[in-house]
């Protein structure tokens, strides 16, 4: 069996942890407590990510899951993994304390190092996006369906871009990092794939992304944006990395719709992205 086969049985998967999330979030009855690197995790997180392990073990047993809430796997036995699925149970864990809505499901196939298969569901809308690397990008709504999705291309230089922002985010921290000479329309949202998705469907131009976030926040994202047309980059537009690293820990950075813009010149103004 190719790994394009497990598609539709992965979006099924992130289904059924969405749904779990839901019912806790809806009926206010969950714990939460903070991780030893100052993160919350809740036990909607935990029941989501039992059932994603559970899910994904039964149908691919020689693929190894790595999750969000069982990350401590050092590099040394993960580096020997050629194929495996990457999870963040709950993306956005603060927003589903704050009761926003604003949280998701990711699961991600990663192959060789690379991204290849991509789900992100939220709960609350009901929406999945998803792809698999070489055939598009697309998202599933209860209105309209599967439809395919692509990124905002600028025909123009209209010197207008939208960006998408972390709701918890320092503003100036966004704004200082922006070159001035162009217009921002800043689009708070929570859950960081939520926003990457935003950027893929060509409902903003891009995401910018300051302070901590893992692999298992973009990988999915990456896949979802780079079959939609844009790119997921490091500040330094550089690409990130999956698995090479002791840490698990991304890099800042941006989410890209139209890469053809001058974002060197956007990002990068007196190299002010010199982190």
């Amino acid at each position: 069996m190719s790994l394009k086969q497990h598609l539709p049985s992965v979006v099924e998967i992130a289904r059924e942890a969405g749904k779990l999330i839901l019912d806790i979030y809806e009926q206010g009855d969950y714990v939460a407590e903070t991780k030893t690197d100052d993160t919350p995790v809740t036990s909607a997180d935990i029941a989501a990510h039992k059932h994603i392990t559970a899910r994904l073990s039964a149908l691919t047993p020689d693929i190894p899951v790595l999750s969000e809430e069982a990350a401590g796997i050092p590099l040394h036995e993960r580096s020997q993994w050629q194929t495996y699925w990457l999870v963040d149970p709950l993306d956005g864990t603060q927003e589903f304390i704050a009761g926003s809505g604003d949280f998701a499901t990711i699961i991600a196939l990663i192959d060789n190092n690379r991204p290849v298969m991509g789900v992100v569901y939220g709960p609350v809308s009901d929406v999945v996006y998803y792809a698999f690397e070489g055939d598009g990008a697309f998202k599933i709504t209860p209105d309209e369906g599967t439809i395919p999705i692509s990124t905002h291309r600028h025909r123009q230089d209209t010197r207008n871009i939208a960006v998408a922002i972390s709701r918890r985010q320092n503003i100036n921290a966004i704004t200082d990092r922006l070159d001035p000479a162009w217009n921002y329309h800043l689009v708070p949202l929570g859950s960081a794939a939520l926003k990457s998705c935003l950027v893929a469907e060509g409902a903003v131009d891009c995401y910018l992304r300051l302070g901590p976030t893992g692999e298992w926040d973009t990988a999915a994202t990456q896949c979802i944006v780079e079959e939609a047309g844009g790119r997921i980059l490091n500040t330094h537009l550089n690409p990130l990395s999956y698995n090479e690293r002791e840490t698990l820990e991304n890099p800042n950075f941006i989410t890209l719709g139209d890469e053809t813009l001058p974002w060197g010149a956007i990002l990068t103004p007196d190299d002010r992205l010199l982190d």
